[in-house]
This record gives C-alpha cells, structure tokens and sequence, in this order.
C-alpha cells in the first residue's frame, strides 16, 4: 500500500516538475504514512530540488524533540532524505496564531501538485476531529482535539497516557486540503474500517470529516484489506 501511494506520489511530482519547473506537496505524519514516506524516498528520478513541501498538522506546545512531534517525525523520514528545495514546518512552541499566518503565507503563494494525507479513526482529516469546520477559508487554523482522536495518539505508542496528549494543535483547514490538485489519501489497519466505511458510503458529513473527500474531483483513497473490510462488494 505505501509502496503503491509512494509510486503514485512520484509520478505526480515528475509531472509537475516537467510541466512546470517545480512542485509542490503537502506531507502528513503518524503510522499510516511510515510505509509511504519510506517509499516515496527510494524513488528514482524525482529532481527534489525542485520540490517544496508543506507540514500538515502539528501539536501546540510540544518541542521537535520530543518523540511524537511531527517536526521531529518528518525531520528524520522524510526532511533529511531528500535534498527538498524547502521543506516549511509548523513549531508547536511559538504563538500558534503567528505560525498559521506565516505558513499560509508561504502555502498560499501557488497551487499544491499533491497532498498526502491519512484519515483517523474518527475519521478526521490532518488534525479536523469531528464536527469539523467544513466553511472555513482559511489555510491554517488551531484546533481543539477530541478524546477520540487523543487516545488514537495512545493506542498508537506516542504517548504514555492521555493526560500526556496535548489539547490542541494547528492544522491545514479542510478547505485549503481541497485546493490541492490532486490527493492521496492512505489508510491502513483494521481499527480504520470504521471511518473507512462511513466516509466512503455514508453521507458528506463534518460528523465525518473524511466523508468530504467525495467532492474532490481528483483523490485517490489507498487501502489495505483490512481498512477496506467493512466496504460493500463491488
């Protein structure tokens, strides 16, 4: 699966870079994406320099170091294995309302070739937990994170309790998720299915941030059998 979505991601990126001279794509973090990230940096013939790259979500007030930040996840999989032309992280200690602005003035600066992204098991899109903020035109926003998505960051190993996990975090808006050209969206494990299913076939709903994703008109869903178990038969 993340071999499928790192060769998809490739071709894209090549496009891009031959029809216009660069590219430009929106990576995400957590479980879902550690296949994809160590795909998509073995794959030949991608001219990184001319690549910029975009941080989708990151917690409020933890440092780079600490084991779960993003920073500190993307650093070390993706940022230090592919010479990227620039690659805009989001700091979780400085103002949050400062970092939004200065992301999305960089973001918003030209259209996005690509964005990578996963869906939780509330089925969140980057870090918009149910009931998301479909109206918002914004690039980034803080967002408070519910008890669903907070224990995920439990279940998954990143923190020792749910006490641990911090409240609020800033994250791309759903809309400027939408804006991206083209989408791929990878969703692994049996403890997906859930959301899975119910963006897939039930209503487009902020109840399901996920469900959102029908409306683009070039996304790409990747599942393995086990996110996809509780789809109906084609």
């Amino acid at each position: 699966m993340g071999a499928y979505s790192a060769k998809l991601a490739a071709m894209i990126l090549r496009s891009a870079i031959a029809e216009r001279g660069h590219a430009r794509m929106i990576v995400a973090t957590g479980s879902s994406q550690f296949e994809v990230l160590e795909s998509l940096t073995a794959e030949p013939l991608i001219d990184w320099n001319r690549v910029d790259a975009f941080h989708l979500d990151e917690y409020v007030g933890l440092a780079a170091d600490h084991p779960a930040s993003f920073c500190g996840y993307l650093k070390s999989r993706f940022v230090e294995r592919v010479p990227l032309r620039s690659f805009h992280y989001l700091d979780g200690l400085k103002d949050p309302k400062i970092v939004c602005q200065e992301a999305s003035t960089h973001l918003l600066k030209a259209p996005v070739d690509v964005a990578m992204i996963g869906i939780g098991e509330n089925g969140h899109l980057a870090f918009n937990d149910p009931p998301a903020d479909f109206e918002t035109k914004e690039a980034y926003h803080v967002v408070a994170l519910d008890e669903a998505c907070r224990l995920q960051q439990v279940g998954e190993g990143w923190f020792a309790s749910l006490t641990d996990v911090p409240t609020h975090a800033i994250s791309m808006t759903i809309h400027q998720i939408l804006q991206s050209r083209k989408i791929i969206c990878s969703v692994p494990d049996e403890r997906k299915a859930v959301a899975v299913r119910d963006s897939v076939e039930g209503p487009t709903t902020n109840l399901v941030p996920g469900s959102i994703l029908k409306r683009h008109p070039n996304t790409t869903l990747v599942l393995d059998r086990a996110a996809a178990s509780l789809l109906k038969p084609l």
